[in-house]
């Protein structure tokens, strides 16, 4: 195992691509030879995107009462749990939150709102008015994730200064029906490519932890390869009180650390963003993680949990040699990016 890593190490840092039969290899490393997987991974990352950071925080804008059905979901409105529900909020919450995101230490403020999509116009104006305010009282990328988006918005939102759109595929096309029954992969990925058509980037990345097999995360990663995405967060599941994957077992921290090393080497080009679920199932090795590949992370609370303190994660990113940078720079830089 240990030459087939040094064999896609030199495949992926010469310009080639780690073939489907090699990455599923990978995945039967054991977990004392991941840590020569990681640094592999590292060299790749480093090379290809260098070591700034993608810190990102999220605002949830309205909470609760989605009408889709995904199984990992507290906000559904299918399931009972102990998800706040609230509307849209203002304009000028909006904005507040996004400075003092700034403040502490991210790059990127995403705006995330509960529901199937196409928000009424009341709304979508207010969602329209932050986006602008924020791209020009801040040094912030400003993203989004409002759900299915019609190609008049995205213009609309690109025009008010949006820079990326998030629209996770979740899981992989044959394992998808089994998390989320009210809309499919292929609505969810084209989707992805329409973001693209109207010049927004995109970002998108998935769960682990729900039941699928090794195969599923690695057939998702190669689609996002095929999607362009060029942000992709690696979410774990943390399990929901109500949702029917509250009983899910979750992967071990080596096999999360294991499967970020693997997509950086299917994806060497774009943003690996370790997100959600990242403090209850990573625990102590959150460093090692950043170390497998990694070039972002969500940092501050997620849509309806805590995450830890936001100081922290900056001062690990610092400790870990990543140039985190708060001050506009990635803005200007972003589109210079290519997906893999």
């Amino acid at each position: 195992m240990l030459d087939l890593i040094l064999k896609v190490r030199g495949e992926v840092l010469g310009g080639g691509t780690l073939s489907y039969e090699d990455a599923l290899s990978l995945t039967g490393l054991p977990s004392l030879q991941v840590p020569y997987l990681a640094a592999a991974a590292n060299e790749v990352r480093e090379k290809f995107v260098g070591n700034k950071i993608e810190s990102c925080a999220l605002s949830n804008i309205k909470s609760g009462q989605c009408s889709e059905d995904c199984r990992f979901c507290a906000q559904s409105a299918h399931y009972e749990t102990d998800s706040p529900v609230y509307p849209q909020i203002p304009v000028e919450a909006m904005v507040e939150q996004a400075k003092e995101a700034e403040k502490a230490g991210a790059t990127e403020f995403c705006l995330v709102s509960s529901g199937w999509g196409a928000v009424n116009e009341k709304d979508f104006q207010a969602i329209l008015e932050a986006v602008r305010r924020i791209a020009k009282e801040t040094r912030l990328c400003v993203d989004c994730s409002l759900g299915f988006l019609s190609d008049d918005q995205m213009k609309r939102l690109k025009e008010a200064g949006l820079y990326r759109n998030n629209h996770n595929l979740e899981t992989s096309r044959r394992y998808f029906e089994k998390v989320c029954t009210t809309h499919t992969f292929d609505e969810r990925f084209r989707h992805l490519k329409r973001a693209q058509l109207n010049g927004i980037h995109p970002c998108s990345g998935g769960i682990l932890g729900m039941g699928e097999t090794v195969q599923d995360r690695l057939d998702l990663a190669f689609s996002l390869k095929e999607a362009g995405a060029e942000c992709v967060p690696i979410n774990i599941l943390n399990p929901r009180q109500g949702t029917p994957l509250e009983e899910a077992q979750t992967p071990p921290p080596m096999e999360i650390i294991k499967m970020i090393a693997i997509y950086r080497l299917i994806l060497p080009k774009s943003t690996i963003k370790i997100a959600g679920g990242r403090e209850v199932n990573l625990r102590d090795l959150q460093a090692m993680a950043m170390l497998a590949g990694a070039n972002g992370l969500i940092i501050g609370n997620y849509l309806t949990t805590m995450g830890r303190n936001p100081a922290k994660d900056v001062q690990m990113l610092k400790d870990l040699g990543f140039h985190v940078e708060s001050n506009g720079t990635q803005k200007s830089e972003g589109t210079k990016q290519v997906p893999a």
